[in-house]
């Protein structure tokens, strides 16, 4: 969706890119708001972690064993947004369709707390208005080339077997399937001899109370020589991202506000860093936000044909958690 604020942003992003200024820039879902700062003008009150760069240096030490309680909306509601969702399936006008809810939750952890001791490759802390501890990448921009990372299928990993069983389920395996190709898809818009380099392998990702078994692809294409002089043309062509969304996305969009209906704000959008050279963002999924001083987890998961609501609903629960071990 073009607005005049993404119209801003994208210009912002073109000539700070041009100029290899290094940048973080924010995205929300529905690509209304955006923050585009120079790293050199960030406060306190942003502070970010991809991969190796960070601008923070000094972690408070862990006190008290974190703990955190759950509200999750009724099943019923779920219920209410699945059956809505499977409708739309049935009637050919989407076939996968990531669904979510906030989750209110209780925790003895500020914000601030939680992103210095989550464990994950993007963490993001905004203004006290969010945090978020995400383990999806969104792309990668090195030396001219770009990389996707979509991640779907999620299981707990102290079920008997679980890698096996994420691998071979027929549900994961055709929501992974759809997902690689709308990727794919969505990379060909900017990039030229656009592949699929590593198909569906497993991360573990550790949390307080359990371990859970997640599945990523690697997709790849290459770039013209002066990308950094397009940089936000070229990320807002891809969003929203495809395995927050859904397949066909512009359809799949308009089914979730429609199902859902709540704002997902800056959960799903997109966070990352152009270091004057080369580009690395995260999904922002794994999302805690400050609602009128209450903490809400935003979760969810891929909807299709094949999914069942008690299923699709326990993992929009487990989903909730902080990787602080």
């Amino acid at each position: 969706m073009s607005t005049p604020e993404s119209h801003k942003a994208i210009e912002t992003m073109n000539k700070l890119g041009k100029d290899r200024i290094p940048f973080l820039f924010l995205i929300d879902y529905e690509m209304k708001m955006s923050v585009v700062m120079k790293l050199s003008d960030l406060s306190e009150n942003i502070l970010f972690k991809a991969n190796e760069i960070r601008n923070f240096s000094n972690e408070p030490e862990r006190g008290s064993k974190l703990f955190l309680e759950k509200f999750p909306i009724s099943h019923e509601r779920y219920l209410f947004a699945f059956d809505k969702v499977m409708e739309h399936i049935r009637n050919g006008n989407t076939y996968l369709l990531n669904l979510t809810f906030p989750t209110k939750i209780k925790s003895n952890y500020s914000l601030k707390e939680i992103f210095y001791l989550s464990q994950a490759k993007y963490k993001l802390y905004f203004e006290n208005k969010f945090v978020v501890f995400s383990p999806e990448k969104f792309i990668k921009i090195q030396d001219g080339k770009i990389y996707s990372f979509p991640m779907k299928g999620t299981i707990d990993a102290s079920i008997g077997n679980a890698k096996e069983k994420l691998l071979n389920d027929e549900k994961e395996i055709a929501e992974h399937n759809t997902i690689v190709d709308l990727i794919r898809n969505d990379l060909s818009i900017v990039a030229k001899n656009v592949r699929v380099e590593k198909f569906r392998y497993i991360d573990e990702i550790k949390t307080s109370y359990k371990a859970l078994l997640q599945t990523s692809s690697v997709i790849c294409g290459e770039l013209k020589e002066n990308f950094n002089e397009t940089i936000g043309d070229i990320i807002f062509s891809l969003l929203p991202a495809g395995s927050i969304s859904g397949a066909p996305k512009k359809k799949t969009v308009e089914i979730i506000k429609e199902a859902e209906n709540y704002p997902r704000n800056y959960f799903t959008g997109i966070f990352g860093i152009f270091d004057g050279k080369n580009i690395d963002s995260a999904v922002m999924i794994r999302f805690i936000e400050n609602i009128d001083n209450e903490l809400y987890f935003k979760s969810g998961g891929g909807i299709t044909f094949m999914s069942n609501p008690e299923s699709e609903y326990q993992e929009m629960i487990d989903k909730v958690y902080v990787p602080i071990i």
